[in-house]
């Protein structure tokens, strides 16, 4: 870490301390605290315990921070560190990347009973989302809340990327929505395929381009090699004259 730039790193976050794996706190953490306290005025000091594997302990950090203990007299001693209660959030954005991959490590070490358990739970996060959305829908419709241009452009977007759902009465909708899987299903794999087939072409590519300059090297050399001949026979032929 380098303190040095923290006065003048024009960073959107704010820094509000450092961390440390632990697992509890060290010798020298106060002396790390007081130096970063030139840049922060009071810093937090968090340890993450990574080799926490029950879930039942809560979150595994501790959070601290240093205060000076005072005499009766009033006169200053020393700094302690201080437990204070700390939470977790993320965003909504953050929130599904965690779940993501929390949910490909269950999956690579999980049994039966984990796998579903960790969809049931992506359903209910979906589902949330999807209420809330309906919810803001509702809310724009009935002029509770402006009409936010950016926010329905994303959900157009993510309207496209759906299937076509609807129905017809004359065949039943059966053919129509199993017609329009296909037609979905085709479509990304023609991306996928076209997008193969392009890294192929650009490796052929690269091939020739490394086969032109390696012969163009060649080329180089075989002329340095000419050159350095006929210079050997031309002082040797100098050499002989003058015997």
């Amino acid at each position: 870490m380098d303190f040095a730039t923290l006065a003048d790193h024009p960073a959107r976050e704010k820094v509000i301390g450092w961390y440390h794996s632990g697992p509890k706190l060290c010798g020298s953490d106060l002396a790390i605290n007081k130096l970063l306290r030139n840049y922060i005025a009071n810093p937090i000091l968090v340890i993450v315990h990574i080799n926490n594997a029950d879930p039942t302990l809560g979150i595994p950090t501790d959070a601290y921070f240093a205060i000076e203990e005072i005499k009766d007299d009033g006169t200053t001693t020393s700094e302690t560190f201080v437990h204070i209660p700390s939470l977790i959030e993320a965003e909504e954005a953050e929130e599904i990347g965690v779940e993501h991959l929390l949910r490909d490590l269950k999956e690579s070490t999980g049994d039966l009973a984990t796998r579903i358990t960790s969809q049931l739970e992506s359903l209910r996060g979906l589902e949330s989302r999807l209420r809330e959305v309906a919810l803001y829908l509702s809310k724009v419709l009935n002029e509770e809340l402006p009409m936010n241009h950016a926010i329905l452009e994303v959900l157009q977007d993510v309207f496209n990327l759906l299937p076509n759902l609807s129905l017809t009465p004359d065949t039943g909708g059966v053919g129509d929505l199993e017609r329009s899987f296909r037609v979905k299903t085709n479509d990304q794999l023609m991306c996928i395929y076209l997008s193969s087939m392009i890294r192929a072409v650009l490796a052929l590519h690269d091939l020739i381009d490394s086969g032109i300059a390696g012969r163009k090297e060649e080329k180089k050399e075989e002329k340095k090699d000419d050159k350095k001949e006929r210079e050997e026979k031309k002082v040797n032929g100098v050499a002989e004259g003058k015997k």
